[in-house]
């Protein structure tokens, strides 16, 4: 074997453990979500409004705005909304 080949049999090896920790880390932080969720839920709040909450906040004012707006618009077009006064 050619030490181009070597090389790039450690560079995937090195990547793909890389892949494996990470996909560890995700497994454990998606388990203490799940146990904050959880201690919300004892303590009365909705999960579901929650988790709609901390999504909100990830985006910003603009694309929250524009967001509420298109749900609004596609909302009164279906007629779940009354629609807007002209």
């Amino acid at each position: 074997m050619d030490a181009k080949a070597t090389f790039a049999e450690g560079q995937l090896k090195s990547l793909v453990e890389r892949i494996e920790r990470l996909e560890e880390e995700k497994r454990a932080l998606s388990g203490d979500l799940k146990e904050v969720y959880a201690e919300a839920k004892g303590h009365g709040f909705d999960t579901k409004i929650l988790r709609k909450v901390v999504a909100l906040r990830r985006k910003d004012a603009v694309e929250r705005e524009e967001e509420e707006t298109l749900v609004t618009l596609y909302m009164s077009a279906l007629g779940s909304l009354p629609a807007e006064p002209r």
